[in-house]
């Protein structure tokens, strides 16, 4: 075959085989009727050119079968996520899978995954390495190459004209559409994320709140931070959800914040982002990476800080505090099927006896990271049944996944009333507080999305409503109005809040903090 044929053909296969989610999100704006049938074609003839195009521009006679090849498997990896947790792969969703530990990603790895690597990327792969290509000279190659240039821009460009009603609103009105073009979008997005990566290297860390220091005061403060995961907020029943999943906080006088929101609908956007001086509207990965948070601002202050991790990691927030790993059953000894986040809770104590003057510690939870539900609480914990027992939520009936998903929750209630316990412990000696927020929501087959990770604009209310709370110890009520704190507890809040709250309840000091988005604005004199 020439390698215009091969090109011809993968880029036809890649098209009818690998953008099923594509498709079907277009069908879904446009539907199939004799007034739209044209623009639809024209679509295929669109994406068809597309990929030819950017295929022939990157290849050459020494490189075409190995771009095939990767093409194939990465878009039949792409295939497989898209259709079977309708997810869009972004630059976030390739940041977030670039962080993610891999027993996070065996979560993943289903038999259905197999089949799609096997019969969109594996076969059609081999064939590509079997298949002889016939090459002309440099000169004739080099015609072809600029024939199937002007081909596919002409071809473009007159479908645009003639469907030009169309694809204005497809680009302006319907811009969300083309992210899932497979494997264009994924590949735009990794040249994204790459790109970010690369610059980020050649950035000098930036020091804020130098000024930073801590209010006199005669009393010690102790205040643990629990990072969430993927606990939407719908799903408490502290909240109003018709389920008792959290039975424990109710009887503890916790002040609940029933409408608050994430930064992100990743952990490795949300996370970040929770602790810097940046907020939604304005964050960047780059910058928050290159930027001081709290953390380093409390640290600089005097405060002894300390992370603690039963999640993949601090996603950059913990690189210059003292980090533990609570995966490990070295450091975790409450495991069974995996390391529960309870775990963290041992040897605290022995570190905070060790330590001179206030403490935050972070406590960075699994919760209810997905899809495999079902291993993220002890067996005890399983009122809510049937369960979905896999991580092909797909193989599962909506109920099976409601249930684990629940089943969770409610093991999450149990950790934070256990930190709630372990901090009255220190109530004598400390100021104590515990703050409590997911990092994101989770889909759980709404609008048939799984997961999350959906781009934010276009984000659901489950990826977005996070759980979040708060909780005092005696001597930290008596500088807290707790009642006024209560009844302004259904406000609106976001983790922007969060970067000047800490600062307050820890009583640090610096020009960085704004009292305008500091929860606890109501505060005794």
């Amino acid at each position: 075959m020439t390698s215009f044929k091969v090109i011809l053909g993968s880029s036809l296969f890649l098209v009818f085989f690998s953008n099923f989610s594509f498709f079907k999100n277009v069908t879904d704006v446009y539907e199939v009727s004799w007034q739209n049938i044209g623009f639809l074609i024209s679509l295929i003839l669109f994406l068809t050119m597309a990929i030819l195009l950017l295929v022939r521009l990157i290849s050459s006679r020494y490189t075409l079968k190995i771009i095939v090849i990767m093409l194939l498997l990465i878009s039949a990896v792409t295939n497989y996520f898209m259709n079977t947790y309708h997810v869009i792969i972004d630059d976030t969703m390739i940041q977030n899978m670039a962080e993610t530990n891999v027993n996070e990603s065996l979560d993943l790895l289903t038999f259905k995954f197999a089949m799609y690597i096997l019969f969109f990327g594996i076969v059609p792969s081999v064939l590509i390495y079997k298949v002889k290509i016939i090459y002309g000279t440099w000169r004739e190659e080099l015609w072809i190459t600029v024939k199937t240039i002007l081909f596919c821009l002409v071809t473009i460009a007159t479908l645009l004209f003639s469907f030009s009603k169309f694809y204005t609103s497809f680009f302006r009105e319907n811009k969300s559409l083309r992210y899932h073009t497979n494997p264009t979008y994924v590949l735009y997005s990794a040249g994204k994320y790459i790109y970010d990566r690369v610059s980020s290297r050649s950035v000098s860390l930036k020091s804020i709140g130098l000024d930073a220091k801590q209010i006199p005061d005669t009393q010690r403060k102790l205040t643990i931070v629990v990072v969430g995961e993927a606990a939407r907020a719908n799903r408490f029943s502290l909240n109003g959800y018709e389920r008792p999943t959290n039975p424990l906080l109710q009887k503890e006088d916790i002040i609940n914040f029933s409408h608050l929101y994430s930064c992100g609908t990743s952990t490795a956007i949300s996370v970040p982002c929770m602790f810097s001086i940046l907020e939604r509207s304005n964050y960047s990965d780059r910058e928050a990476k290159s930027t001081e948070n709290v953390i380093d601002i409390l640290k600089r202050s005097g405060v002894n800080v300390l992370w603690r991790d039963n999640n993949s990691d601090s996603k950059g927030v913990a690189l210059r505090v003292k980090y533990e790993d609570f995966r490990l059953p070295q450091n975790n000894t409450m495991c069974d099927e995996e390391c529960r986040d309870v775990g963290m809770l041992i040897g605290l104590q022995e570190y905070i006896d060790t330590q001179k003057g206030d403490v935050l510690i972070v406590l960075h939870q699994m919760g209810n990271h997905g899809p495999a539900y079902y291993k993220r609480y002890p067996k005890a914990f399983e009122k809510f049944t049937p369960t979905c027992k896999t991580n092909q939520v797909e193989q599962c009936t909506k109920e099976e996944i409601g249930n684990a998903y629940d089943n969770a929750i409610l093991y999450t209630d149990y950790f934070l009333t256990q930190t709630i316990a372990f901090l009255k412990t220190n109530d004598e000696k400390f100021k104590t507080a515990l703050i409590y927020m997911a990092d994101h929501g989770e889909s759980l087959g709404e609008k048939g999305l799984y997961l999350h990770g959906i781009p934010y604009f276009i984000a659901p209310d489950e990826q977005t409503h996070v759980g979040a709370l708060m909780w005092f110890g005696k001597r930290s009520k008596e500088a807290i109005d707790v009642e006024a704190l209560r009844a302004k507890s259904s406000q609106n809040y976001s983790h922007d809040n969060l970067f000047h709250t800490i600062l307050s309840v820890m009583g640090v000091e610096t020009s960085v903090y704004d009292k305008t988005k500091d929860i606890l604005l109501y505060q005794k004199p």
